[in-house]
């Protein structure tokens, strides 16, 4: 079997308030393991994950923003060359919900049409505490004309087809069928050294 040689790389930027699981959610998907003591990220972290496909090898780059309100001044540089927006929220906190729609603003006034948009509705686990039903994300998904998809972090639900959903919708990568994007597999793991923004400091923040 034939290997592309030149590696395509695409860069997603994960967004959304603070505490919402973005954290969670990558160190889910990277390593398949969850840690109840996430301290809050600080500026922006960077990790690498090269997958292979077909005849095809492919790089995500996992750029993981703070949510605090002290950072939004960085984000949009890290939005601008993006070819991936996923914007996270809290299903048991409805703010974080409403807050979508500016993050997906944002993304829109940096990228334009020309960026591909996840909405994430996470910690589906807190059923007991949840603020926001699967079809309000479903209708605000398809009121800005993006993907949805809920996942659990905590519990490892729908983390992997989260990123299958995103992998299909690359471009090249568009025509895989189900059972194709059944076989992504990772090649090998990447984590990469961070920015000098993004050493992590002491909190609360389980995100």
């Amino acid at each position: 079997m034939s290997v592309v040689s030149a590696l395509a790389k695409y860069k997603l930027v994960f967004l959304g308030d603070q505490s919402v699981g973005k954290t969670s959610i990558i160190t889910r998907f990277m390593y398949d393991k969850f840690d109840t003591t996430y301290q809050a990220t600080i500026g922006i972290d960077f990790l690498s994950k090269t997958m292979y496909l077909e005849d095809c090898t492919v790089r995500l780059q996992l750029w993981d923003t703070a949510g605090q309100e002290r950072f939004r001044s960085l984000i949009p540089s890290y939005i601008r060359d993006s070819s991936v927006a996923v914007i996270v929220f809290d299903v048991s906190n409805r703010p974080s919900f409403v807050n979508t729609a500016k993050w997906i603003e944002e993304v829109r006034t940096e990228r334009g049409g020309d960026v591909i948009i996840v909405l994430v509705g996470n910690k589906t686990d807190l059923v007991d505490k949840r603020q926001v039903s699967t079809e309000e994300g479903e209708s605000k998904a398809r009121e800005c004309g993006v993907m949805f998809i809920e996942t659990s972090a905590k519990a490892g639900f729908n983390i992997k087809p989260l990123f299958r959903k995103i992998a299909s919708a690359l471009p090249g990568m568009e025509t895989l069928s189900s059972a194709k994007q059944e076989e992504l597999v990772d090649v090998n793991l990447k984590p990469s050294s961070a920015s000098s923004q993004s050493q992590q400091q002491s909190g609360s923040c389980a995100c």
